[in-house]
């Protein structure tokens, strides 16, 4: 069967080998209906490719983020096969567009194997062709590469083994910005921060609108100022804004009147960096100090289009104080960079720089006037990007993403340990990369006026008609179900579970397929009885095999369980396990087809929604509310009981939870998290959605986590 070429272009080949050094390579790359390959040049006749991936439904597209080799800093993408990850293609791009091209191009290649899968249960087995073997000729320099290179396209072949670790906040950090459950759930646009209750219009400067933040705080030092943020529209597309954004080199100084210097400090993963920054401040310069920052850099790019640039200080072995600098310290800070609609045929994009930093220093805390005036100078950076990019009639070729030099050996300790102070994440934060990446682009989107209104009472109706002709006849005695997390309804609960309310998730409504209209989630269809908090040495998985479970409870009694095993990995390996029971799977409903589908429906469709509704800034923007495909982002492994069916969700098997999971965890007892599952539903007879159940965690303790007892059921039922 002849395969059509979808795209091809000049990309870079992206690896690293067995001794540690990375390389590139520019290579052509072809992707058809059925393969992925690539070329030393571009392809003629019947040239047999350096190597190739046999796309099918098993493959995923690994966002790998940016990697910087002898000057060059690319965008990497890795394309692999779930069922043998050793089935490896990376590739990389020089600007940040051609990367997303190519990632949607192949991502529309895997789902349409997806679908035809499972229409037809027809399952591929990937293979690698190996050039050079089998015609006879002699392998070229390009060959080799292929044929002992094929496992170092990635430096986590083990991923368990050889990645870095991510650091993320420390345990000491507490909330300083809080919103009300009911605001938090009604926001549709997620590109807003924060409720406008805690924000008052501060001022308006250069085309900007300034923000203070209006909530007090008593954990944080008197000279640390009140949080402020400055919105602006620039003219511009999001990628061009992100890679201004992303740059330490000379361009910063034409739209950025606070920066003086920056450096790496250490490149931690694709996403995540420690930076050096000098800041440049005009207050009085002969009397005050200078100011530097050493803080954490990582970034996400949601489904959506739009960026989120987090900074956080943070100590580091190599960055110590600089002699003639004052260590500021930022609370939390970052950029929140989201597309517009166009006008005139020019891209627009709002641009919202948040900033909360303890300038130091001993005469800080009583002049206002200077930790105002240099936050306002930082925040002005929003203005600089509009006028930046109003010097440019049209712009070309996309830009090469800036490389930021090295911090210099003579200013910083010459020790090569990378470990840094705060340890408390370890290993269970590898990555930072953010989980609505891998999200199933729900987008919420505007339509006409008369057209909403049509449909106003429709989706009303649906919401009642739905609500009634699912209620049960009789409700589940919960009395006799039971895990070690204690539940507790109370709103200032701590180290505690209760049910969400379902209207705090919006879901696709009846209309969905014409108009993309979501709706509240309503009634749950299954009861969550229960909820178990373990830690093991080792990973835990069919956890329904321990006797005395409330999924063994429930089977006793005749009825069925879906389990949720979220593993979380790490030096101590944690899962955290909810029960949820009903009587009886409705004969052909979405849900029975779920639990009695193959692992690929299953994948293709078990979603997703986080929240978090209670908790830092830098954390709910990092976990966003965006629905996701736990399949597409994690591992999951599924074990079909004869009433039960238990999903084990290994959140450690990817780049893109390992970063939230990072974050999560080390200011785990300062949060609220909100969790939502459903099985997708893509066609109007399976619409509207309906959630199984949600959970709410507040306030969990790592140390009331127990070790599970190793009594096993030699028949789970």
């Amino acid at each position: 069967m002849s395969s059509k070429v979808v795209y091809e272009g000049w990309m870079v080949r992206y690896g690293r080998r067995k001794i540690g050094r990375s390389y590139i390579h520019m290579r052509y790359f072809v992707l058809e209906s059925r393969l992925l390959a690539y070329y030393k040049r571009k392809p003629q006749d019947n040239q047999v490719p350096i190597k190739t991936l046999l796309i099918d439904g098993n493959c995923r597209v690994e966002d790998r983020g940016l990697k910087t080799h002898h000057g060059h800093m690319v965008y990497v993408l890795s394309i692999y096969n779930k069922k043998d990850k050793y089935l490896r293609i990376t590739m990389a791009a020089f600007n940040i567009q051609e990367a997303l091209v190519w990632k949607e191009k192949i991502e529309y290649v895997i789902d349409q194997h997806q679908g035809s899968q499972a229409a037809n249960g027809n399952k591929y087995v990937s293979f690698e062709y190996k050039s050079g073997m089998d015609n006879g000729r002699t392998a070229s320099s390009s060959d080799h590469e292929s044929q002992f290179s094929a496992q170092e396209d990635e430096d986590d072949t083990h991923p368990n083994l050889l990645r870095r670790t991510t650091i993320g906040p420390p345990e000491s950090i507490f909330d300083w910005t809080r919103e009300l459950d009911s605001e938090l759930s009604n926001q549709s646009n997620n590109n807003q921060a924060f409720s406008r209750k805690h924000w008052r219009l501060l001022q308006c400067q250069n085309g900007l609108r300034i923000f203070e933040e209006l909530l007090e705080v008593d954990y944080l030092p008197r000279s640390c100022s009140r949080a402020m943020k400055a919105v602006g529209v620039v003219e511009a597309t999001c990628e061009e804004i992100f890679e201004l954004v992303m740059s330490m080199d000379g361009s910063r100084f034409e739209w950025d009147c606070s920066f003086q210097y920056g450096s790496l400090v250490e490149e931690v993963d694709g996403h995540t960096a420690v930076l050096y920054h000098r800041l440049q401040l005009d207050w009085f310069p002969m009397v005050v100090w200078p100011r530097d920052l050493c803080y954490v850099r990582y970034w996400r790019r949601n489904d959506d289009g739009s960026y989120v640039v987090l900074f956080r200080s943070r100590e580091h072995e190599n960055c110590g104080p600089q002699p003639g600098y004052v260590r500021a310290h930022i609370e939390s800070g970052g950029f929140n960079i989201s597309p517009l609609k166009p006008r005139n045929g020019r891209p627009r994009t709002q641009v919202q720089h948040l900033m909360q930093i303890d300038l130091k220093g001993w005469g800080v805390g009583y002049v206002s006037s200077f930790q105002q005036h240099c936050l306002l100078q930082v925040l002005n950076s929003v203005a600089g990007l509009r006028e930046w990019f109003s010097q440019t009639d049209e712009r070309n070729a996309p830009p090469r993403i800036p490389v930021m030099v090295n911090m210099s050996s003579a200013s910083v300790s010459s020790r090569k340990g990378q470990k840094f102070l705060d340890s408390s994440i370890n290993s269970t934060n590898r990555n930072s990369v953010m989980m609505d990446e891998y999200s199933d682009e729900d987008e919420e989107f505007q339509i006409a006026e008369a057209e909403q209104e049509a449909y106003q009472n429709g989706l009303q109706s649906d919401i009642k008609k739905t609500a009634v002709e699912e209620e049960p006849a009789d409700q589940i005695d919960l009395s006799c179900f039971s895990g070690n997390l204690r539940h507790d309804n109370s709103d200032k609960g701590r180290d505690c579970w209760t049910i969400s309310e379902g209207n705090n998730f919006r879901v696709r409504s009846k209309h969905f397929c014409y108009d993309k209209t979501k709706i509240p989630a309503g009634k749950h269809l299954m009861d969550l009885v229960a909820v178990d908090w373990f830690k093991d040495t080792k990973r835990m998985d069919h956890v329904v095999r321990r006797q005395g479970c409330a999924a063994q409870v429930a089977s006793e009694k005749g009825l069925f369980s879906i389990v949720f095993n979220l593993q979380v990995p790490g030096s101590t390996h944690y899962s955290m396990v909810f029960y949820f029971v009903t009587k009886e799977l409705v004969p052909g409903s979405l849900l029975q087809r779920f639990v009695d589908g193959d692992d690929e429906f299953r994948t293709s469709r078990l979603k997703l929604i986080p929240s978090v509704p209670k908790g830092s800034w830098i954390v709910r923007q990092s976990v966003g509310s965006t629905p996701c495909l736990l399949g597409k982002a994690v591992d999951c492994n599924y074990i079909r009981g004869p009433k039960y069916l238990e999903i084990d969700v290994d959140i450690g098997s990817s780049t893109v939870a390992n970063g939230v999971l990072g974050l999560v965890t080390g200011v785990i007892t300062t949060l609220v998290v909100d969790m939502a599952f459903l099985v997708q539903a893509n066609t109007t007879d399976e619409l509207p959605e309906r959630l199984i159940g949600a959970v709410r965690v507040s306030h969990i303790e790592l140390k009331s986590a127990i070790v599970p007892k190793l009594e096993v059921d030699p028949s789970p039922s």
